[in-house]
């Protein structure tokens, strides 16, 4: 039989996770950048947990790797290397193009979540809002893995795109780094709302593997001077 202390152990790590849902997505949407240190205090306060909750929430992330421990000095937004980014974007061919193949069609309720991020891209090009830009890119790709059905993988690709979004804030131009993709997102979205999966696989695949030269090449580049 279980104890009481046993569930009370199993809420607080059912607390840390939806904690570390939180920071994780404040990662993903620009809030937190590399090389932040987090505040325990403010957390806590903020969220109104308790600090070992808060400190488990931490470990989740750390082995996401999206958190470091320094010791003596603090819990640290990490910073990812070329390596890492490199990884990412592997992560991504294999299974943004995986998504494609394991399906005959695109329901209708996905291609207008695809159009929508895609026209909210448009607006913030329009608008120079290129951050943003970035964001509703991550969106539509987002859109791609949902089409697995798979929660597993949705929560995969959620640290991916934290990670991605970290590389992001090292690199000076966000314009020269989003611009080109507003127009091929449009081309996919054609392909895949036409059903013509395996163009849009191919598509996909190259411009995966162009973006990760593209990114690669500006991160390092963006590093030296750093």
């Amino acid at each position: 039989m279980s104890t009481a202390d046993e569930w009370t152990g199993l809420d607080r790590t059912s607390t840390a996770e939806r904690v570390a849902g939180i920071l994780r997505d404040r990662i993903m949407e620009g809030y937190l950048r590399p090389g932040d240190k987090l505040s325990e205090e403010e957390i806590t306060r903020r969220l109104g947990v308790s600090r070992n909750t808060l400190r488990e929430a931490f470990r989740l992330l750390g082995h996401e790797r999206l958190l470091e421990h320094q010791l003596n000095r603090g819990v640290f937004v990490r910073v990812v290397d070329v390596d890492d980014l490199r990884d990412l974007y592997r992560v991504r061919r294999v299974i943004e193009c995986a998504a494609l193949r394991e399906i005959t069609a695109v329901p209708p309720a996905a291609i207008e979540g695809m159009k929508a991020a895609v026209l909210d891209a448009d607006q913030a090009a329009v608008e120079g809002r290129w951050p943003d830009v970035g964001t509703a890119n991550l969106r539509f790709h987002q859109r791609i893995v949902a089409l697995t059905g798979s929660p597993r993988i949705d929560e995969l690709m959620r640290r991916v795109w934290a990670e991605l979004r970290l590389v992001w804030h090292v690199i000076d131009d966000p314009r020269t780094s989003f611009e080109r993709y507003v127009p091929l997102n449009h081309e996919l979205l054609s392909h895949l709302a036409g059903g013509e999966l395996a163009q849009a696989e191919k598509k996909l695949e190259a411009y995966l593997s162009a973006a990760e030269e593209q990114f690669v090449a500006a991160y390092a580049e963006a590093q030296k001077t750093s």
